[in-house]
């Protein structure tokens, strides 16, 4: 068997990997839910290529990806009894429509396009998919439990982005601040109850403090989301910024025939500023 850049080809693979009597064994015992952290890793593998500009890595982690929404696909369609079975196609037949359906102004009548059509059709026709949705699960004999409004959020989300998803979603019926000085109040607030706890003994007091830390983590967020920051992305430049400063501290340290290990906290301290000023 030769690569191929044919998609039929890697749906082929998947299945003789899947192959109760040929394939390979770990894939074979593989589930939905055993390989989410694979799809979740793979994910974030692209993001790091990406952040990194390396087109070649973003290449081969954009593959890893697609293998794992194949790898979902062949084990639902070897579900021959469940009524919700589906294939790749079928996969690729409804993010087709989704994104046809969702983009009137791209591939609908010239008269719908403006971004003030936009914005007004696309809630509408996300409703529509909702209740085409639950009458296609009902006549699969699917019965889905009565959601809560915040049930909307994914609960398998990073809890960073599922603050953020929460936040915006309780501001759809007012539940809001509107001032962003507002949040910075709450998160005033907030640091000066883990102050108050951690005051009270950090062994003694310890969920006490992990409940407090959320809470202003969660502030944070909101802070974020008023700010119009992408709090996840604000992190990683923060992450960024503390590899080039203290990569500058370990350099210096080099340099100077001392390490890390040797270095006593002011003397990283000195680099570290000098490092914040260059």
């Amino acid at each position: 068997m030769a690569p191929s850049r044919d998609i039929d080809m890697l749906i082929e693979i998947m299945r003789r990997l899947r192959d109760k009597e040929t394939g390979c064994p770990w894939d074979v015992e593989q589930t939905f839910a055993s390989i989410i952290p694979y799809t979740i890793e793979e994910a974030y593998e692209v993001q790091d290529a990406i952040e990194r500009d390396d087109l070649d890595d973003m290449r081969d982690e954009l593959g890893d990806l697609l293998l794992q929404v194949i790898f979902h696909a062949q084990m639902a369609s070897e579900m021959d009894d469940h009524p919700a079975r589906f294939d790749f196609g079928d996969v690729v037949h409804a993010i087709t429509k989704k994104m046809i359906r969702r983009h009137p102004h791209v591939f609908g009548d010239v008269g719908q396009r403006g971004k003030a059509l936009v914005r007004g059709a696309w809630e509408a026709i996300k409703q529509e998919e909702k209740a085409e949705r639950a009458e296609r699960r009902a006549e699969m004999g699917i019965t889905d439990e009565a959601k809560a409004f915040l049930d909307d959020v994914p609960r398998g989300f990073p809890s960073l982005l599922a603050a953020v998803k929460l936040q915006k979603q309780a501001s759809k019926v007012g539940f809001d601040w509107n001032d962003p000085m507002l949040v910075l109040d709450k998160i005033t607030e907030e640091v000066e109850e883990v102050r108050v706890e951690i005051n009270k003994g950090m062994e003694e007091n310890e969920q006490a403090i992990k409940e407090e830390i959320g809470d202003l983590l969660f502030a944070v967020a909101n802070l974020a989301r008023h700010a119009h920051v992408d709090p996840d992305e604000a992190l990683a430049s923060a992450n960024q910024k503390f590899r080039t400063r203290f990569g500058y501290i370990e350099e210096q340290l080099t340099r100077e025939g001392s390490s890390l290990d040797e270095a006593t906290l002011g003397e990283m301290e000195t680099l570290w500023q000098q490092a914040k000023k260059k």
